[in-house]
């Protein structure tokens, strides 16, 4: 009996992983990141009202007018766990950075964001 992994193509990321028969895998806490510091925590909060204070003003000339709404605030939600998942970062991002590229300065927020976002 094979109680191997097989993976082919692609990317893997994996925390902890246990195979074959009785196998277990323990760790503790596991941290993706660095934890932001107070100053990039207060520039996350600047951008993220910026970011909103411009979809308010530029309603109009967005594709959708609901959906960035959804993913910046599925962006807080997860910026406000204790340990951001960074692939929900990732996609909220992309997304919100999609939404925002027709209008110049929300494009500019937008990716000052992901800058510190990602950079942290």
């Amino acid at each position: 009996m094979n109680h191997g992994v097989q993976q082919y193509g692609g990317h893997s990321q994996v925390g902890n992983q246990a195979v074959g028969q009785g196998a277990r895998a323990e760790a503790g806490q596991v941290a993706v990141g660095a934890a932001f510091t107070g100053e990039q925590s207060a520039r996350v909060e600047e951008l993220l009202t910026r970011i909103e204070l411009l979809l308010d003003q530029h309603r109009d000339e967005l594709p959708d007018g609901s959906a960035p709404r959804v993913e910046l605030r599925r962006l807080r939600e997860e910026l406000a766990e204790s340990e951001p998942q960074p692939g929900v970062l990732r996609r909220a991002l992309d997304r919100l950075t999609a939404f925002a590229e027709p209008v110049v300065p929300l494009a500019t927020a937008v990716g000052e964001l992901a800058r510190l976002v990602q950079g942290a």
